[in-house]
């Protein structure tokens, strides 16, 4: 891109916690970045902060559970900007209860948790994809979780194998689909300079973990923002945390 045309990067999620520290990391590199949610105020203000600190950050509304509202900021941003260099799928949910047994967390959880984790990923990302195939390097982040890996929920000696992480089935589980989803993607757009990747941010304290968790928030954002800034002999279809490889 010209220095005349900052590259546009999308963030969904982005008000507060991880996603807002991915949009204003990103912005300092020098992206325009466009922070989304579905609480336009909420967007608005966060945009309006960032802003005051000389960055390039516009609010965008995009609830990824609506098909009407993606539909929407898709022609706001096709209209206002032509084309998207990275989108960062940051938006999810955790609803679970710490403590029941996978078999007794309620099925409308499940459903409630995929709607956000996995189909509103999928629906953003399918809708952006004509405005992404504009850029010159697209990338595409997805912002998934260890809790994802079906290797380390099935090792004894990974932190995943407590009670604790295994009453969070749905989460899990949608953390998994999504790292499929982003395999399956990849490999469609293996041929072109779009690169489709999962990062697991590590387990950051945010009020997704009740203020838990062993890295700051700056931490928990710096692998989706590597990935989103990757190079043209960077990977696609990975599964990364930190710059390590992590297993499926």
């Amino acid at each position: 891109m010209s220095k005349q045309s900052p590259r546009v990067a999308l963030i969904t999620g982005a008000n507060r916690g991880i996603g807002l520290e991915i949009a204003r990391q990103l912005a300092v590199k020098g992206l325009r970045v466009l922070l989304s949610g579905r609480d336009l105020d909420a967007v608005t203000e966060a945009a309006t902060a960032l802003r005051s600190s000389g960055l390039d950050v516009e609010p965008l509304e995009l609830d990824t559970t609506r098909a009407d509202s993606v539909n929407a900021a898709v022609k706001t941003v096709d209209d206002v900007h032509g084309r998207l260099d990275v989108l960062v799928n940051n938006a999810g949910i955790r609803i679970e209860a710490y403590g029941r047994n996978p078999s007794e967390q309620p099925l409308h959880q499940w459903r409630e948790t995929f709607e956000t984790n996995l189909f509103g990923v999928v629906e953003v990302t399918n809708a952006f994809l004509p405005l992404i195939r504009r850029s010159e390097a697209g990338r595409i982040v997805n912002v998934s979780s260890l809790l994802g890996s079906l290797g380390m929920h099935s090792n004894p000696k990974s932190y995943l194998y407590t009670p604790t992480f295994k009453s969070l089935p749905a989460y899990s589980a949608s953390k998994t689909a999504l790292n499929s989803w982003t395999v399956h993607l990849g490999y469609e757009l293996r041929d072109t300079p779009i690169k489709v990747n999962s990062v697991h941010p590590g387990y950051t304290r945010t009020d997704m973990n009740e203020g838990a968790g062993d890295l700051e928030v700056a931490e928990g954002a710096a692998t989706s923002v590597a990935m989103a800034l990757i190079g043209d002999d960077g990977p696609t279809s990975s599964y990364v945390h930190m710059g390590e490889v992590l297993p499926w």
